[in-house]
């Protein structure tokens, strides 16, 4: 198994020191604790090999039909789509790596409900740039198209970039996202709750019926009556992405999944117990939170063969185009006449200057250049080499069998409760996944080898939510 971090890669042993694997570990297959698996559509970026002939549509329904099913096929949990409400640019222009014209995500998921049976299907939409009624619909409706298979990956921003989209613009503080976040998913909630439940011998009202509502908050202040009777899970399930500090505290209070990267198994550890402590504040049980980090697989008949496949899919992914990008963001300058195969600029970065709208700046711009410099000195690295080091999300790589165990360990040692596959290639990046190393998991008793209930909820191994009052 190939772990890749953000400022550095290295091979590890599937099985840490102290563990064993497999069904010989002397662990009754029913005592076993099961793996999550969702599985991540990506945008055209710097995951996505998009100039690989095998590669299609980002915008045909096809392109998501195939990969949902491929997911169905192998029992995930889940499909995942993220979302932008604005097309990055950089030095002016539309990043020329970004989906133009990706479908709307909870109208896409509407029509992947009708050709799925028990995926569970989960949109990425904002709670900065939308309102809680309006948003609180539209996940019950699909709830209920779908049977409860339902989920709602919730993010914010401060962009005031993306803002000038909306309405609003820019108002919202960095400080105040997540301020607004909770009191957005605390409404939404009160409003699938507004419902009574559906009561024995009332064939009239087979859904319950709608009782008046009335929030009034610092974020928002409505009231009414909901018009979408409760959903068949009482609340979509709620997911969310962040590794900060104040991300893992809002997962803690109001999330059901966490959709995170850890570059290796002892810092997905700690990831692991520090989120979960945090769980007992809010009176949950660690059960009530599933940690589930974005990864990337690449299979082959060997170790050797599947590091020779990884090495190449990266060379793809990250071309001197994207690096040259990728190191503009932090620089602030135009690198396009620089070498991406030659060495780091010589100069420092200017702090105040960004070329590039619409992404996020994680890192001090000086501080991240000299990490940067660190590690191509170290390992030699170009340009090129340096930005593929430093971009590549976990991975594993490895025959069926190494990446089997490999998915095991994380799992039994609590680095994990499952993973988000993001495939290199759509929609056909999952099939070596869902053919070659499900089959194994399966016979280890680690992951199931039909559904077992037909909600999200129950695929997670999540508590349907009793309405209050």
């Amino acid at each position: 198994m190939s772990t890749d971090r953000t400022t550095d890669r290295t091979t590890a042993p599937a099985t840490p020191s102290g563990t064993s694997s497999g069904t010989s570990s002397g662990t009754s297959p029913a005592a076993r604790k099961q793996i999550h698996l969702a599985a991540h559509f990506p945008g055209v970026n710097s995951t996505t090999v998009w100039t690989d002939p095998r590669s299609r549509s980002q915008i045909d329904f096809a392109s998501f039909e195939a990969l949902a099913r491929t997911a169905e096929r192998g029992r995930f949990d889940f499909f995942f789509l993220a979302e932008g409400l604005r097309l990055r640019e950089q030095k002016g222009l539309i990043h020329d790596l970004d989906v133009v014209g990706r479908p709307e995500s909870l109208t896409l998921l509407n029509a992947l409900a009708a050709v799925t049976d028990r995926l569970g299907l989960a949109a990425t939409v904002n709670t900065t740039f939308n309102e809680p009624y309006e948003l609180a619909r539209r996940l019950a409706t699909l709830d209920h198209l779908s049977g409860g298979r339902a989920g709602w990956n919730v993010v914010t921003s401060s962009d005031a970039f993306t803002g000038e989209n909306f309405r609003r613009g820019g108002y919202l503080d960095r400080a105040d996202r997540y301020t607004r976040a909770a009191e957005f998913v605390a409404t939404a909630r009160e409003l699938w709750d507004s419902w009574t439940p559906p009561e024995p011998g009332r064939p009239d009202a087979p859904y319950g019926s709608p009782r008046p509502f009335a929030h009034s908050g610092p974020q928002f202040r409505i009231e009414g009556e909901f018009t979408v009777a409760r959903p068949p899970q009482g609340h979509p399930v709620v997911i969310q992405a962040g590794d900060s500090d104040e991300g893992r505290e809002f997962a803690a209070a109001a999330a059901d999944v966490i959709f995170t990267r850890h570059g290796t198994l002892e810092a997905g550890r700690a990831f692991y117990a520090d989120t979960k402590r945090r769980l007992a504040t809010y009176g949950r049980k660690p059960a009530d939170l599933k940690i589930m980090p974005g990864v990337t697989v690449v299979i082959g008949d060997t170790d050797s063969e599947a590091q020779e496949r990884a090495a190449e899919i990266r060379g793809q992914q990250v071309s001197g185009q994207t690096a040259l990008l990728a190191a503009e963001q932090i620089w602030g300058r135009d690198l396009s006449s620089y070498d991406p195969d030659g060495p780091l600029p010589a100069f420092d970065p200017d702090p105040d200057v960004r070329l590039a709208q619409g992404r996020v700046r994680h890192a001090d711009p000086l501080a991240e250049a000299a990490r940067w410099r660190a590690l191509s000195e170290a390992k030699g690295l170009s340009l090129r080499g340096t930005v593929i080091e430093t971009t590549t999300r976990q991975s594993f790589v490895g025959s069926p069998e190494t990446v089997a165990e490999a998915f095991d360990t994380f799992v039994r040692t609590d680095a994990a409760d499952g993973f988000i596959l993001v495939p290199h290639l759509t929609p056909g990046g999952l099939d070596d996944v869902v053919d070659r190393v499900v089959p194994l998991l399966q016979e280890r008793g680690v992951f199931r080898t039909e559904y077992a209930g037909t909600t999200l909820r129950s695929h997670l191994g999540l508590p349907h939510p009793v309405p209050k009052g």
